[in-house]
């Protein structure tokens, strides 16, 4: 699965909203993040105002990245679960299906137990629902013979910005 190329259509990022969604609000969490490993934010719910998402994607990407560094050091394949405490808000940040990052922003209305029992369940369901839009994606590839994207030329995208 990490090799292959994954197509989100909107109902599949409406039924992953869904899913966030349901987490803000079970694990009383301020915002949830949705990353994949190169940094891109695939989706968010919540209240987090003036956070740069950009910079939140790419930076716990790269963390992920630098940990996954740690662990091979010490003997371990992967870190799957980081704890941040900050003095007002807290990060909790898992790795789902080997390929996205989940990453739960909350404060002191809610506990690190509460969040890391409901974040379980919600990266067993996010992992299924990846699996199931995997498989969406590798049978629509080898309908159409290959990526969606295969009859996309350099010309047609230099057209774009003309």
């Amino acid at each position: 699965m990490l090799d292959a190329q994954l197509v989100l259509y909107d109902e599949d990022l409406q039924r992953i909203l869904e899913v966030i969604q349901r987490l803000v609000r079970d694990a009383n969490a301020k915002g949830i993040f949705l990353v994949d490993k190169n940094g891109q934010l695939l989706a968010e719910a919540g209240e987090m105002e003036g956070v740069d998402t950009t910079s939140l994607a790419s930076l716990t990407a790269g963390n992920i990245a630098a940990t996954g560094g740690l662990a091979k050091i010490i003997g371990e394949d992967e870190f799957p679960t980081h704890f941040h405490q900050g003095q007002r808000d807290n990060l909790h940040i898992s790795l789902v299906s080997q390929r996205f990052i989940l990453v739960v922003i909350f404060d002191d209305r809610s506990s690190l137990g509460l969040v890391r029992l409901r974040v379980k369940k919600c990266s067993a369901e996010l992992a299924r629902l990846f699996e199931e839009i995997q498989k969406k994606s590798e049978r629509a590839q080898s309908a159409e013979g290959g990526s969606p994207f295969a009859e996309i030329t350099d010309d047609d995208i230099d057209n774009l910005f003309e």
